[in-house]
Protein backbone atom coordinates (compact mmCIF):
# COMPACT_ATOMS: atom_id res chain seq x y z
CA UNK A 1 0.00 0.00 0.00
CA UNK A 2 1.44 3.46 -0.64
CA UNK A 3 1.76 6.12 1.88
CA UNK A 4 -0.22 9.36 2.19
CA UNK A 5 0.69 12.79 3.29
CA UNK A 6 -1.74 15.19 4.20
CA UNK A 7 -0.58 19.07 4.03
CA UNK A 8 -2.35 21.70 5.90
CA UNK A 9 -1.72 25.61 5.87
CA UNK A 10 -2.74 27.88 8.95
CA UNK A 11 -2.73 31.17 10.44
CA UNK A 12 -4.43 31.34 13.97
CA UNK A 13 -6.97 28.20 13.57
CA UNK A 14 -6.61 27.17 16.91
CA UNK A 15 -10.40 27.31 17.23
CA UNK A 16 -10.64 24.48 14.17
CA UNK A 17 -7.46 22.53 14.41
CA UNK A 18 -8.55 19.90 16.15
CA UNK A 19 -11.57 19.30 14.46
CA UNK A 20 -9.66 19.34 11.44
CA UNK A 21 -6.70 17.13 12.44
CA UNK A 22 -8.58 14.89 14.12
CA UNK A 23 -10.53 13.45 10.83
CA UNK A 24 -7.07 13.03 9.22
CA UNK A 25 -5.29 10.65 11.70
CA UNK A 26 -5.36 7.66 9.53
CA UNK A 27 -3.22 9.66 7.38
CA UNK A 28 0.45 8.33 7.20
CA UNK A 29 2.04 11.56 8.24
CA UNK A 30 0.74 15.08 8.83
CA UNK A 31 2.53 18.60 7.65
CA UNK A 32 1.59 21.41 8.93
CA UNK A 33 2.88 25.05 7.32
CA UNK A 34 1.77 27.42 10.29
CA UNK A 35 2.19 31.14 9.14
CA UNK A 36 3.38 32.62 12.39
CA UNK A 37 0.29 32.42 14.49
CA UNK A 38 -0.26 33.75 17.60
CA UNK A 39 -3.18 31.61 19.29
CA UNK A 40 -2.35 28.05 20.27
CA UNK A 41 -2.20 26.88 16.87
CA UNK A 42 1.22 25.29 17.06
CA UNK A 43 0.67 23.64 20.24
CA UNK A 44 -2.52 22.03 19.19
CA UNK A 45 -1.32 21.25 16.28
CA UNK A 46 1.50 19.16 17.82
CA UNK A 47 -0.87 17.13 19.48
CA UNK A 48 -1.40 15.65 16.22
CA UNK A 49 1.82 15.69 14.00
CA UNK A 50 5.45 16.28 15.01
CA UNK A 51 5.71 17.58 11.35
CA UNK A 52 5.05 21.52 12.04
CA UNK A 53 6.79 24.11 10.48
CA UNK A 54 6.76 27.88 9.69
CA UNK A 55 7.41 30.11 7.15
CA UNK A 56 5.86 33.45 6.16
CA UNK A 57 2.47 33.55 4.28
CA UNK A 58 2.99 33.95 0.33
CA UNK A 59 -0.49 33.00 -0.37
CA UNK A 60 -2.18 29.26 -0.08
CA UNK A 61 -0.90 27.68 -3.22
CA UNK A 62 2.29 28.62 -2.50
CA UNK A 63 2.53 27.55 0.80
CA UNK A 64 1.10 24.11 0.40
CA UNK A 65 3.81 23.22 -2.20
CA UNK A 66 6.13 23.98 0.30
CA UNK A 67 3.81 21.70 2.77
CA UNK A 68 4.86 18.80 -0.11
CA UNK A 69 8.41 19.83 0.03
CA UNK A 70 8.30 18.32 3.34
CA UNK A 71 6.15 15.22 2.42
CA UNK A 72 6.91 11.90 2.22
CA UNK A 73 4.30 10.16 0.93
CA UNK A 74 3.87 9.01 -2.53
CA UNK A 75 0.20 10.89 -2.48
CA UNK A 76 -0.83 14.12 -1.23
CA UNK A 77 -4.14 15.12 0.39
CA UNK A 78 -4.18 18.98 0.61
CA UNK A 79 -6.73 20.15 3.48
CA UNK A 80 -8.04 23.51 5.21
CA UNK A 81 -7.90 24.47 8.88
CA UNK A 82 -11.95 24.33 8.84
CA UNK A 83 -12.77 21.54 6.89
CA UNK A 84 -13.04 18.15 7.94
CA UNK A 85 -12.67 14.68 6.04
CA UNK A 86 -15.73 12.45 6.33
CA UNK A 87 -15.06 8.59 7.12
CA UNK A 88 -16.48 7.74 3.35
CA UNK A 89 -14.10 10.33 1.80
CA UNK A 90 -11.27 8.56 4.17
CA UNK A 91 -11.67 5.13 3.55
CA UNK A 92 -11.97 5.97 -0.04
CA UNK A 93 -8.98 7.66 0.13
CA UNK A 94 -7.50 4.58 1.96
CA UNK A 95 -8.75 2.26 -1.14
CA UNK A 96 -6.92 4.67 -3.77
CA UNK A 97 -3.68 3.80 -1.61
CA UNK A 98 -4.22 0.18 -1.36
CA UNK A 99 -5.34 0.07 -5.87
CA UNK A 100 -5.35 3.58 -7.84
CA UNK A 101 -6.69 2.05 -10.77
CA UNK A 102 -4.12 3.95 -12.88
CA UNK A 103 -5.38 7.67 -11.60
CA UNK A 104 -2.73 10.19 -10.65
CA UNK A 105 -5.70 12.24 -8.78
CA UNK A 106 -8.98 12.66 -7.70
CA UNK A 107 -11.55 15.26 -6.94
CA UNK A 108 -14.05 14.67 -4.88
CA UNK A 109 -17.34 17.25 -2.91
CA UNK A 110 -16.62 20.00 -0.33
CA UNK A 111 -19.85 20.62 1.51
CA UNK A 112 -20.58 23.67 3.23
CA UNK A 113 -22.04 24.85 6.23
CA UNK A 114 -21.85 28.94 6.55
CA UNK A 115 -23.82 30.62 9.48
CA UNK A 116 -24.60 27.74 11.21
CA UNK A 117 -26.13 25.63 8.24
CA UNK A 118 -25.87 23.24 5.10
CA UNK A 119 -25.83 25.20 1.94
CA UNK A 120 -27.12 23.13 -0.71
CA UNK A 121 -27.42 26.20 -3.24
CA UNK A 122 -26.80 29.16 -4.75
CA UNK A 123 -23.89 27.87 -6.40
CA UNK A 124 -22.16 26.76 -2.86
CA UNK A 125 -23.30 22.94 -3.63
CA UNK A 126 -21.70 20.42 -5.24
CA UNK A 127 -18.50 22.21 -5.00
CA UNK A 128 -15.63 20.51 -6.40
CA UNK A 129 -12.36 20.07 -5.08
CA UNK A 130 -9.02 19.00 -6.39
CA UNK A 131 -7.08 18.08 -3.34
CA UNK A 132 -5.75 14.27 -3.62
CA UNK A 133 -2.84 13.61 -6.10
CA UNK A 134 -0.06 11.81 -6.45
CA UNK A 135 3.16 13.80 -5.74
CA UNK A 136 5.18 12.84 -8.51
CA UNK A 137 2.20 13.56 -11.15
CA UNK A 138 0.53 17.57 -10.01
CA UNK A 139 1.73 20.65 -11.02
CA UNK A 140 0.66 24.25 -9.33
CA UNK A 141 -2.11 26.91 -10.70
CA UNK A 142 -0.64 29.62 -8.40
CA UNK A 143 -2.77 32.84 -7.98
CA UNK A 144 -2.77 35.34 -5.10
CA UNK A 145 -6.33 33.67 -4.07
CA UNK A 146 -8.17 30.59 -4.81
CA UNK A 147 -4.68 29.20 -6.40
CA UNK A 148 -4.75 25.28 -6.59
CA UNK A 149 -3.53 22.11 -8.28
CA UNK A 150 -3.60 20.15 -11.63
CA UNK A 151 -2.32 16.73 -12.35
CA UNK A 152 -0.46 15.43 -15.87
CA UNK A 153 -2.33 12.12 -15.47
CA UNK A 154 -5.90 10.75 -15.31
CA UNK A 155 -8.05 12.20 -12.89
CA UNK A 156 -11.10 10.60 -10.89
CA UNK A 157 -13.97 11.56 -8.54
CA UNK A 158 -14.67 10.19 -5.29
CA UNK A 159 -17.98 10.11 -3.94
CA UNK A 160 -17.53 11.27 -0.06
CA UNK A 161 -17.60 14.72 1.30
CA UNK A 162 -14.88 16.98 2.50
CA UNK A 163 -17.24 19.22 4.60
CA UNK A 164 -16.56 23.00 4.95
CA UNK A 165 -17.24 24.75 8.11
CA UNK A 166 -16.58 27.98 6.80
CA UNK A 167 -18.20 31.43 8.19
CA UNK A 168 -19.77 31.03 11.42
CA UNK A 169 -20.92 34.84 11.41
CA UNK A 170 -21.44 37.36 9.32
CA UNK A 171 -18.64 38.92 10.75
CA UNK A 172 -16.26 36.46 9.98
CA UNK A 173 -17.75 36.90 5.78
CA UNK A 174 -16.78 40.35 6.09
CA UNK A 175 -13.57 40.56 7.41
CA UNK A 176 -12.50 37.99 4.81
CA UNK A 177 -14.52 39.69 2.26
CA UNK A 178 -11.72 42.60 2.77
CA UNK A 179 -8.83 40.48 1.87
CA UNK A 180 -10.17 38.29 -0.35
CA UNK A 181 -11.64 41.29 -2.84
CA UNK A 182 -8.07 42.79 -2.93
CA UNK A 183 -6.72 39.58 -3.93
CA UNK A 184 -9.29 39.09 -6.45
CA UNK A 185 -7.94 42.60 -8.38
CA UNK A 186 -4.50 40.52 -8.82
CA UNK A 187 -6.46 37.52 -10.42
CA UNK A 188 -8.01 39.60 -12.64
CA UNK A 189 -5.15 41.64 -14.00
CA UNK A 190 -3.07 38.51 -14.20
CA UNK A 191 -5.46 36.45 -16.71
CA UNK A 192 -5.85 40.11 -18.77
CA UNK A 193 -9.42 41.00 -17.57
CA UNK A 194 -8.12 43.71 -15.40
CA UNK A 195 -9.46 46.86 -17.35
CA UNK A 196 -10.95 49.91 -15.33
CA UNK A 197 -14.65 49.10 -14.60
CA UNK A 198 -17.58 51.88 -15.44
CA UNK A 199 -19.78 53.10 -13.53
CA UNK A 200 -23.09 50.46 -14.81
CA UNK A 201 -20.44 47.65 -14.18
CA UNK A 202 -19.87 48.78 -10.47
CA UNK A 203 -23.66 49.07 -10.21
CA UNK A 204 -24.93 46.12 -12.25
CA UNK A 205 -22.57 43.39 -11.12
CA UNK A 206 -23.76 43.32 -7.59
CA UNK A 207 -27.24 43.16 -8.54
CA UNK A 208 -26.48 39.97 -11.64
CA UNK A 209 -24.35 38.40 -8.88
CA UNK A 210 -27.48 38.41 -6.55
CA UNK A 211 -30.35 37.37 -8.91
CA UNK A 212 -27.92 34.22 -10.45
CA UNK A 213 -27.05 33.15 -7.11
CA UNK A 214 -30.23 33.52 -5.87
CA UNK A 215 -32.79 32.47 -8.49
CA UNK A 216 -30.74 30.92 -11.02
CA UNK A 217 -28.58 28.92 -8.68
CA UNK A 218 -31.98 28.45 -6.55
CA UNK A 219 -30.28 30.12 -3.53
CA UNK A 220 -33.61 30.58 -2.49
CA UNK A 221 -33.89 26.86 -1.11
CA UNK A 222 -31.47 27.35 1.77
CA UNK A 223 -34.04 29.65 2.89
CA UNK A 224 -33.10 33.30 4.86
CA UNK A 225 -29.58 32.02 4.99
CA UNK A 226 -29.42 31.46 1.03
CA UNK A 227 -30.93 35.21 0.99
CA UNK A 228 -27.99 36.61 2.77
CA UNK A 229 -25.24 34.95 0.98
CA UNK A 230 -26.68 36.22 -2.27
CA UNK A 231 -26.67 40.19 -0.47
CA UNK A 232 -23.71 39.04 0.91
CA UNK A 233 -21.97 37.83 -2.68
CA UNK A 234 -23.51 40.89 -4.40
CA UNK A 235 -21.13 43.23 -1.98
CA UNK A 236 -18.31 41.22 -2.86
CA UNK A 237 -18.79 41.67 -6.25
CA UNK A 238 -19.10 45.31 -6.01
CA UNK A 239 -16.33 46.08 -3.89
CA UNK A 240 -13.84 43.68 -5.67
CA UNK A 241 -14.99 46.03 -8.86
CA UNK A 242 -14.82 49.03 -6.83
CA UNK A 243 -11.31 48.17 -5.70
CA UNK A 244 -10.16 47.60 -9.22
CA UNK A 245 -11.01 50.91 -10.41
CA UNK A 246 -9.47 52.40 -7.44
CA UNK A 247 -6.25 50.44 -8.05
CA UNK A 248 -6.13 51.69 -12.11
CA UNK A 249 -7.05 55.55 -11.14
CA UNK A 250 -4.04 55.70 -9.21
CA UNK A 251 -1.93 53.83 -11.35
CA UNK A 252 -2.95 56.21 -14.44
CA UNK A 253 -2.79 59.36 -12.04
CA UNK A 254 0.94 58.19 -10.57
CA UNK A 255 0.02 59.87 -7.40
CA UNK A 256 0.32 58.19 -4.31
CA UNK A 257 0.85 54.55 -3.40
CA UNK A 258 -1.25 51.55 -5.31
CA UNK A 259 -4.07 49.98 -2.75
CA UNK A 260 -2.46 46.45 -1.92
CA UNK A 261 -3.97 43.81 -3.81
CA UNK A 262 -0.87 40.81 -3.41
CA UNK A 263 -0.72 38.72 -0.44
CA UNK A 264 3.06 40.12 0.37
CA UNK A 265 1.60 43.36 -0.02
CA UNK A 266 -1.45 42.73 2.55
CA UNK A 267 1.13 41.07 5.07
CA UNK A 268 3.16 44.21 5.40
CA UNK A 269 0.13 45.82 5.69
CA UNK A 270 -0.80 43.64 8.73
CA UNK A 271 2.21 44.47 10.28
CA UNK A 272 2.06 47.82 10.65
CA UNK A 273 -1.52 47.75 12.50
Amino acid sequence: MERVSVVLVTLNEAHNIERCLGSVRWADEIIVVDSFSTDRTVELARRYTDRVYTHEYPGTSRQVERGIGYATGEWIFVIDADEEVSPELAAEVRDVLADSKGFAGFEFIRKPEAFGKWIEHGGWFPDYQFRFFRKDSYYPEHQEIHGGFGTRGKKGRLKGFLYHHTYSTIYAYVEKMNEYTSLHVSNRLKAGRGGAPRWYTILMSPLSHFLRMFFSRRGYRDGFHGFILAILDANYAMLMYAKLWEYRMREKEGKGILPPITNTALNALKRKQ
